[in-house]
């Protein structure tokens, strides 16, 4: 039994966030129904190539859309929306992540949805928030990296501000819709009733970089890019070896005083400059050169061994080939094929040890319109 079975979700939505929520929860075992546009359905359907090999669902739909049934509505018409007020008789969630104000037009806004089925979790994801100034603006993952900040922190300092090549906001979103859910299914288990969750894009880009802004609300100043090193903690960034880069993270006093002693130079350690986290934090010109020095001398592989073997935090910086063919990559056994589809990543939670498994690939277009609606 997976925690979810007997769970009915409605999915009312495309691209990225709410369809990742969907598919959280689908793996988890609850039935999710998701309803697409007659016309083409979920734009991400097309967000290739690559395309799986129908030639035509894009590998991204995959991803986020197994374990789903598929059905067609027209939402702008009074018999369809009465076909999704009909399925919501018996639904425990609905996620929606239209653009603002389009649920309200077509008449299945929160307050009709709820008025009408009061057992519901009505989930509904916005792009910069349920009030304010822009809560009708729409708004994709690129736009929220820019406009909540996480541009102007990544990066180094002589670049322009750089945009992180994951759709962070979209599935950190998903995520947080998939807790509010979780958590108001909860406490339906105790009242009785539903109730409404909403989530956005915004609320998470701040999420992201609550350190900073916290930072900033203390002290006034503006948080600049350090590139691939950390603000508060040093070192703990990508250094260049005598071949290839790697990722160091001495992240305590004690961890800096092994790693000096690696790299040839335990004097650094007892240092005044380099001896205190905060030190060394504020003579962190001084020190980064001294050590990107002295790494340059021998291979990546090498000093990995080393530090290791001291007990300290490094990493090589694999590109997507390398992680994938890491022993790590396959002992976690994440990827799975999907029942006449692709492989792909699967849920990262185990239960009782065990990953749950996709039943079904993503679903055609409608594909299960006669097995929901009778049509």
């Amino acid at each position: 039994m997976l925690p979810l079975d007997g769970v009915r979700v409605i999915e009312v939505g495309q691209a990225l966030a709410g369809p990742l929520a969907g598919a959280i929860m689908a793996d988890m075992g609850a039935d999710v129904i998701k309803v697409e546009k007659p016309d083409g359905g979920d734009d991400a359907r097309g967000w290739g190539p690559p395309f799986a090999a129908d030639g035509v669902t894009s590998l991204y739909f995959h991803g986020q859309n197994r374990n789903k049934r598929s059905i067609t509505l027209d939402l702008k018409k009074a018999e369809d929306v009465e076909a999704l007020h009909r399925l919501c008789e018996t639904a425990d969630i609905l996620i929606q992540n239209l653009r603002p104000g389009v649920v309200e037009e077509i008449g299945i806004g929160p307050d009709a949805m709820l008025g009408r089925h009061p057992q519901l979790i009505y989930c509904s994801i916005w792009a910069f928030g349920d009030r304010g100034p822009m809560r009708m603006k729409p708004g994709f993952d690129p736009l929220l990296q820019a406009y909540g900040g996480m541009m102007s922190v990544t990066g180094r300092p002589e670049d322009p501000p750089t945009f992180c090549g994951a759709s962070i906001n979209d599935k950190a979103t998903g995520m947080f819709t998939v807790i509010g859910a979780l958590g108001a299914l909860r406490r339906r288990d105790i009242t009785g009733k539903g109730g409404l969750v909403d989530t956005s894009l915004f609320e998470t880009a701040v999420h992201w970089v609550e350190g900073q802004v916290n930072n900033h609300l203390a002290t006034g100043d503006v948080p600049k890019r350090h590139g691939t090193g950390g603000a508060v903690i040093v070192p703990y960034q990508v250094f260049d070896c005598a071949d290839r880069p790697m990722c160091l993270a001495a992240g305590n006093d004690r961890l800096w005083a092994r790693c000096a002693k690696v790299l040839g130079h335990p004097e650094w350690a007892t240092d005044e400059r380099f001896a205190k986290g905060a030190a060394r934090v504020r003579n962190k010109p001084a020190l980064i050169p001294l050590i990107a020095a002295v790494l340059k001398t021998r291979p990546r592989d090498e000093w990995i061994a080393a530090l290791e073997g001291a007990g300290v935090p490094c990493a090589p910086v694999n590109d997507i080939g390398e992680v994938v063919a890491s022993e790590q990559f396959a002992a976690m056994e994440i990827v799975q094929q999907l029942p006449g589809g692709p492989k792909v990543v699967g849920l990262p939670i185990a239960f009782d040890g065990v990953r749950p498994r996709s039943q079904r690939g993503a679903p055609k277009l409608g594909e299960h319109n006669e097995e929901v609606l009778g049509r």
